[in-house]
Order: C-alpha cells, then sequence, then structure tokens
C-alpha cells in the first residue's frame, strides 16, 4: 500500500488530496461533510472497508468557511466542484482505473448527486450516500432520475430525513438504510454508544454488500 500527499495549484488557491494506492483498477473518491471529516467514524471504517476490498482511494481535503456553507445548495455545488474537478481529472487521466466509486457525507453529497451522477462517463460508477441532504430540492430531483447502483444511508432523526421523500426513492437501484432514532451524524438515541456502534456496524456490512453486488432498490429500517 503506497500513501501519498498531493498538491493541484490552480490559480488563486492549492487544491489538496490523499491518495492510498494498492494497484487496484477500482478507485473510490470520497467527499467529507463540513464538520464530519475522514478520521470520523463513517469515512474511518468504511476506509477500510474499500482497503479490504482492494480498492484505492482519494479523499479530497478541502475546507470552506463559514460564509460559503451558508450560500445555496447550488452555490455551494460549484464551489465544491471547481476542488473536485481537478483531483478526479488528475487521478483518471493515466486510463488505469476502470470503475470508479463516489461516497460523499451531508455537504459532500451534493457534488455526487448534483453532478457527478449526471455525468455519461460516471454512468456506471457506484454512488454511496451517508445522510444525503434530500430536502435539497435539487439533489433529490437528480436521485429520482438516477438509474445508478449505490448505498444511501440516512438516520430518521436527521433534519435532512423525510419518510415520504424516501417512500418516492424505492424505485432506484439502491440500497437504502433507514437507522431509527439516528441523527445527522448517525449518532443513536441520547448517546447510546452501544447501538451507534453496532448500527455502524450493518452499515459497513451494506457498504460490502454494494461494492460487491447488483439489483434493484432495498430499504432497510432498523
Amino acid at each position: 500500500m503506497h500513501v501519498s500527499k498531493k498538491e493541484i495549484h490552480l490559480k488563486n488557491r492549492v487544491v489538496r488530496y490523499t491518495h492510498t494506492e494498492v494497484g487496484s483498477q477500482t478507485v473510490c473518491f470520497m467527499f467529507a461533510g463540513a464538520g464530519y471529516k475522514y478520521d470520523s467514524p463513517l469515512f474511518y471504517y468504511a476506509r477500510m472497508m474499500m482497503l479490504r476490498n482492494d480498492i484505492d482511494i482519494v479523499r479530497i481535503d478541502y475546507t470552506y468557511d463559514a460564509q460559503t456553507l451558508r450560500k445555496t445548495n447550488e452555490e455551494l455545488t460549484d464551489i465544491m466542484m471547481a476542488d473536485i474537478d481537478p483531483v478526479i481529472a488528475e487521478v483518471l487521466k493515466s486510463g488505469s482505473y476502470k470503475e470508479t466509486i463516489f461516497l460523499g457525507k451531508s455537504i459532500g453529497t451534493l457534488p455526487i448527486a448534483n453532478v457527478l451522477m449526471k455525468r455519461e462517463e460516471f454512468a456506471t460508477s457506484k454512488m454511496i450516500l451517508f445522510t444525503p441532504l434530500l430536502r435539497a430540492k435539487s439533489l433529490f430531483q437528480s436521485l429520482l432520475a438516477s438509474s445508478h447502483q449505490g448505498l444511501l444511508v440516512i438516520g430518521d432523526q436527521d433534519h435532512h430525513y423525510s419518510a415520504g421523500q424516501i417512500q418516492q426513492l424505492q424505485h432506484l437501484h439502491f440500497k437504502i438504510e433507514v437507522i431509527r432514532n439516528a441523527d445527522h451524524s448517525l449518532d443513536v438515541g441520547d448517546y447510546d454508544a452501544r447501538q451507534s456502534i453496532l448500527f455502524l456496524a450493518n452499515v459497513m456490512e451494506k457498504l460490502q454488500q454494494t461494492i460487491r453486488s447488483t439489483g434493484l432498490s432495498q430499504t432497510f429500517i432498523h
């Protein structure tokens, strides 16, 4: 395994990313949330799951200030894509990767749903959405029109959760995991560490199934 920290120098900024290589023909691009970073549990164990399946990983190290995060979802998507696109182009330019996976948490699901899902070159990519911003109209409409395989995980106490929207997504080629009493961080109840860890393990099991499987949507409520 080779881990390298890299930089892309653009006109007015530097975009940094971490590339973990195990010699795979599949790469997973990871997009963190605003406050949920790559050392947080979902990303830590998702990285472990990718490595277990011999998948290379690219984590883009963007950060945005409070003023930027208050912009509309469409504006924020454009800002994020300005950081993400150069990295994707750099990583894929050699042609060594035959398959791509995109994994995002919270605001990290915006570029996936609003842009990457709509690109023909990623029509067969798998999409992993942890706590997506379902109440964002553009994101939800993009999901409704998607034919991708993937995994969507959200807690029913997440302020972005809507049972009606989840019902409308039943036709997707997505596994949908709804976690009872879980918030936007997928923490369960009032600091219920044991139950949160059990659900995290279940999410990783579903991630493993998604990486390796094909098929129509399934919805699980735990």
